[in-house]
């Protein structure tokens, strides 16, 4: 998995005060967790951008003014209401040897049968919780749907993967290819006009078996 390289400052205080000047010095104040004790650092906003502003999966290492480096994964993020601006971020810290619970994104490709015959692709799982050390992170989780036919879906149990677990239900639908809207009502039309058919023909022939009768 690719990694991103925050540069920090270690904070001493951690106050209402010290964080509120924080911010107002366009520094976001962080927190990571996972070692012996919190380790509380703040950047710059703009550090951010390329974790946040993204759907794709990083580490991060976080370099600090003290020397020390830590890798982590981002945990937590908080916006404020109404400007968007990020207010505090949660890290989890990485160790070699020690499992990590992370969302990975699903990369789907390749152009269904499904899809080519006039289906809808639905994607029901952008992103799958796994669990793995981490150097087993995976950038994304590819899916290939070019054998997919209209109706078929792929479930979690058929992209199980040695390198991690998946936290979710192995029942899990990941997508599928759903009959388009126009095909289903067209199919739906095309059903009712035969029964509409049938009960006439019927209709017709009990009335010439009455004309037929002989009266009594």
């Amino acid at each position: 998995m690719k990694s991103i390289t925050i540069n920090g400052s270690k904070r001493e205080s951690v106050g209402k005060k010290s964080t509120k000047a924080l911010r107002n010095a366009g520094q976001v104040p962080c927190v990571i967790y996972g070692g012996d004790t919190p380790m509380h650092f703040s950047a710059p906003e703009l550090a951010f951008s390329k974790l946040v502003y993204t759907s794709k999966a990083h580490t991060v290492v976080v370099v600090l003014d003290s020397g020390e480096k830590l890798e982590a994964v981002l945990q937590d993020i908080q916006f404020h209401p109404v400007t968007d601006r990020i207010l505090h971020i949660d890290f989890y810290q990485l160790f070699s040897d020690k499992a990590i619970a992370m969302n990975i994104p699903v990369n789907i490709i390749g152009q269904s049968i499904g899809v080519k015959m006039g289906g809808n692709l639905q994607k029901n799982q952008r992103k799958l919780r796994i669990k793995a050390l981490p150097t087993n992170l995976p950038d994304f989780i590819e899916i290939d749907i070019t054998d997919l036919k209209i109706g078929e879906r792929v479930y979690l149990r058929e992209i199980l993967n040695d390198s991690y677990s998946f936290l979710q239900p192995e029942s899990t639908v990941v997508c599928q290819i759903r009959r388009a809207r126009a095909a289903l009502v067209e199919a739906t039309l095309e059903g009712e006009g035969e029964d509409s058919e049938e009960g006439t023909d019927t209709t017709e022939a009990s009335t010439e078996a009455t004309a037929e009768k002989p009266a009594e």
